[in-house]
């Protein structure tokens, strides 16, 4: 069976959700800037209602729009978020850190994940800056970390997801179930059974992946 992961914005649309046959949550703020923290009072009422009908919730920790490439109070910030949700008892949290030359930020990325021992690790979007050519060698890195999965769109977020079918696949078959590729990005209600059976996948991700009232 599919699982869809629903990328939620704060609580408002999130019961729906989980009534409309949502199986995972993403909760964000602010999703017109692709997401950031969400604050404590609304992860811990997302959290409240989701764990009490059997829906992990994995808390977004991003301290501001823009890119990915974040200084030490900006670490800082993103650290003492991620061991606040810990604390409210999220099911994993997703993250991405890079270096200006689009690579992925080691140090930054030991430090959250070492914060984040016993959760789930959701790589986000952050993934599709690094060139194609190095996203193996980062899925590499990310595996021997045990991060749980990355959350990609296989190419630039203009194209459409169909486009970019190839190269999701080659992501997949090199991952080879040391994580989870999760593909997102303009998958609908509508078409996230066609993209799961193309790509061989039983997880998406979207913001319209569930039908949910206005």
């Amino acid at each position: 069976m599919l699982l869809k992961e629903f990328c939620a914005e704060n609580y408002t649309n999130l019961p729906a959700a989980i009534a409309n046959g949502a199986k995972r949550i993403e909760l964000c703020d602010n999703l017109s800037v692709g997401g950031t923290t969400p604050s404590t009072g609304v992860i811990e009422e997302s959290l409240a209602y989701a764990s009490e009908k059997g829906v992990p919730l994995m808390t977004m920790i991003r301290p501001r729009a823009g890119d990915y490439i974040y200084n030490d109070i900006e670490l800082r910030i993103m650290e003492t978020d991620l061991i606040e949700a810990k604390k409210l008892g999220v099911d994993g949290v997703v993250l991405g850190c890079l270096t200006p030359n689009n690579w992925l930020d080691e140090e930054a990325l030991e430090r959250l994940i070492e914060a984040a021992a016993g959760l789930q690790i959701t790589f986000h979007m952050a993934f599709d800056q690094i060139l194609a050519e190095r996203q193996y060698e980062a899925i590499d890195w990310l595996s021997e970390r045990e991060i749980t999965r990355i959350l990609t769109h296989g190419g630039p977020s203009h194209t459409l997801i169909t486009e970019n079918t190839q190269h999701l696949i080659d992501l997949i078959n090199h991952a080879d179930n040391r994580l989870t590729v999760l593909p997102g990005g303009g998958i609908t209600a509508e078409n996230a059974e066609e993209v799961a059976n193309t790509l061989g996948v039983n997880e998406v991700h979207g913001t319209k992946i569930i039908p949910v009232e206005s």
